[in-house]
């Protein structure tokens, strides 16, 4: 078999051991591999392609970030162009896309990528191209896995930032706002803020009251504890509110951002107390995967070509329970998995008495 490889959307955290692990498996069984450059956009290009080989891929699992490079403007089925008037409009080029693939005599495809990236997957196998796809996204929103690559090192760093802001917030016993990703699932905010103490964490799941985020704040005070740590999802929105957006840019979701400084000048004002906000931004995509990220990247790419061996394909990989599994790629497109209110999780945060703003 001849195949190819995607990397799509955000770049994360275990990308590289993904590609190193589905291109040695496909090595071994005599299959050619060849991986897209920065996303399908580029499949246009004069060399959309590059050759994966065992030297190619030696010594990457450890690094961050994508040998292939990525793209979050890359949707065959939109892709952006700017029109005669210098306008921005979206226009399909699947049928071009799959065309190429036919031309380069790509048997299958190896999709790496998020929510977006899996309904771009299902919608191509529509069209006859046969897919396997591998779960990555820090956000771990995708439906149907339990966790997905990137999602453990993206925490872990977002709850290293907060350790270390916590320390200059009790020496000025100020109120430090921090922003982490989560369009519309909390999973950084709720697991980076719960394992580094954070005092308040809002997500997008509960639309939060800003009294009582207010309310938290003044009550340590009140106990003698005078900084508080309040960790924010980028997606969290106030009661009667809606997400707080920077800007839209053709071909791509909304860029959203804003909610902390917003915090900041609220928490401010309404309590009295010095308060700074920090946004942790793509910090959290980068630097070299943990070990955690680094061992199930390994297997969603084995597992990857396994399934393509098998001939089952237009599947996703999933990790369920610690188990390798797969399930239809249809089952996951348009879909997002969103943190369970009643999840142990959440109960051991409002047990130990962390404000979730509602």
């Amino acid at each position: 078999m001849r195949i190819a490889i995607n990397t799509g959307g955000g770049d994360a955290p275990g990308l590289n051991a993904a590609i190193r692990s589905a291109t040695l498996s496909a090595l071994r069984r005599g299959w050619e591999v060849l991986g897209i450059r920065n996303g399908y956009g580029s499949l246009y290009s004069d060399q959309p392609f590059v050759p994966l080989t065992a030297e190619r891929v030696r010594g990457i699992s450890m690094m961050g970030g994508t040998i292939l490079g990525t793209a979050n403007r890359g949707n065959p089925f939109e892709m952006p162009f700017k029109n005669a008037s210098g306008d921005w409009e979206l226009e399909d080029r699947s049928d071009e896309t799959v065309e190429i693939f036919h031309r380069y005599g790509v048997d299958a495809l190896v999709a790496i990528g998020g929510d977006g990236s899996m309904h771009i997957a299902n919608r191509l196998t529509e069209k006859g191209i046969r897919v396997v796809g591998v779960p990555k996204t820090i956000d771990n929103d995708i439906w149907g896995c339990d966790i997905s690559l990137g999602f453990d090192t993206a925490v872990t760093t977002a709850s290293e930032a907060i350790e270390r802001l916590s320390t200059t917030a009790e020496s000025h016993r100020r109120i430090m706002v921090v922003e982490v990703m989560g369009r519309y699932a909390g999973w950084i905010a709720l697991h980076a803020g719960l394992s580094s103490s954070a005092d308040v964490i809002l997500i997008p799941e509960i639309d939060f009251s800003l009294q009582s985020v207010v309310d938290k704040i003044n009550d340590r005070e009140y106990r003698g504890d005078t900084y508080s740590i309040v960790v924010v999802a980028e997606g969290a929105v106030e009661q009667g509110g809606s997400r707080f957006v920077k800007g839209k840019v053709p071909g791509q979701s909304e860029q959203l951002g804003g909610v902390a400084e917003y915090l900041e000048k609220k928490l401010s004002d309404k309590t009295g107390k010095e308060a700074r906000s920090l946004v942790l931004g793509h910090l959290q995509r980068g630097g070299r995967p943990s070990a955690y990220d680094r061992l199930i990247s390994l297997r969603f790419g084995a597992a990857a070509i396994r399934a393509l061996a098998e001939q089952d394909f237009n599947r996703m990989i999933v990790m369920q329970q610690n188990e390798i599994k797969r399930i239809p790629l249809a089952n996951v497109a348009g879909k997002t998995k969103l943190v369970h209110l009643h999840s142990d999780t959440v109960l051991t945060a409002r047990e130990i008495g962390i404000c979730l703003g509602d």
